[in-house]
């Protein structure tokens, strides 16, 4: 079968040089542009009709879904996204493919070999414009998210209150909530805890951590684009935030 001809959409540059280093690495994707303007991108795609948009969801002027609603032909879509948890959801019925920041290769050859089978036949293509109508219905309504936790040790179950927790972090295949007083060991991934928790409170800013932003006392530069942040305990812990993360971070702390 010949490559899938995929266009990429993301306003950062640093992630469209990441994923593109991806995608030719799984040897099965032909990457035919790519863009940082949304705007500019809804033109070159309909120029180029590609099989596979890469697309972005939160972009200031136009996010992904708005490009995607004005974009003709529409071609098949793999999300990318580090926010947006109200979508997930939407994306599973309508079978559409997301791959949440900072993308992993293996969830990339997941989306890649969905892909090929829809190009096959193997697979259903989904109806987009019901995803559009769907998503629009789901901005309206406001998401519950827990107030609290579990942690259980042995047969004894706690449970943690959430303004509690300073950050989750994750050590030696376990995940736990940290917490002025102690540690409690979680059973959820970070992965997992990222589309559970209020994303107004908690962000992620690591594969492996996700920090409080309300425990947050300070922030300065790092190296190689990195940034540390100090919180507001008795230990003044610091924490590393990845350089993809921390424009999301600046973003939730309004800087």
């Amino acid at each position: 079968m010949n490559p899938i001809r995929a266009y990429l959409v993301d306003d950062e540059p640093l992630a469209l040089k990441r994923l593109s280093r991806m995608l030719a690495a799984t040897g099965r994707v032909e990457i035919v542009g790519s863009n940082t303007d949304p705007v500019n991108a809804a033109e070159a795609i309909a120029q180029l009709n590609p099989d596979l948009v890469f697309l972005d969801i939160e972009m200031p002027g136009l996010n992904g879904f708005e490009m995607l609603a004005r974009t003709e032909p529409q071609p098949l879509v793999v999300f990318t996204t580090a926010y947006a948890q109200y979508a997930l959801q939407a994306f599973s019925v309508q079978s559409i493919d997301y791959l949440l920041k900072p993308i992993e290769a293996e969830q990339l050859d997941r989306a890649v070999q969905k892909i090929a089978r829809m190009r096959g036949g193997a697979e259903p293509r989904p109806d987009l414009r019901q995803l559009l109508s769907q998503l629009a219905a789901a901005q309206g309504q406001q998401p519950e998210y827990p107030e609290r936790i579990s942690s259980r040790t042995g047969e004894r179950v706690e449970f943690v209150d959430l303004q509690r927790v300073m950050h989750f972090f994750a050590r030696d295949k376990l995940t736990y909530a940290a917490t002025p007083e102690k540690n409690y060991s979680i059973d959820h991934t970070i992965q997992e805890l990222e589309q559970k928790l209020d994303p107004k409170r908690f962000v992620r800013i690591h594969r492996s951590t996700i920090v409080n932003i309300q425990f947050v006392q300070e922030m300065h530069s790092w190296f190689a684009g990195r940034m540390m942040i100090r919180l507001k305990d008795d230990k003044h812990t610091e924490l590393t935030v990845a350089r993809d993360r921390v424009r999301a971070l600046k973003e939730r702390l309004g800087i």
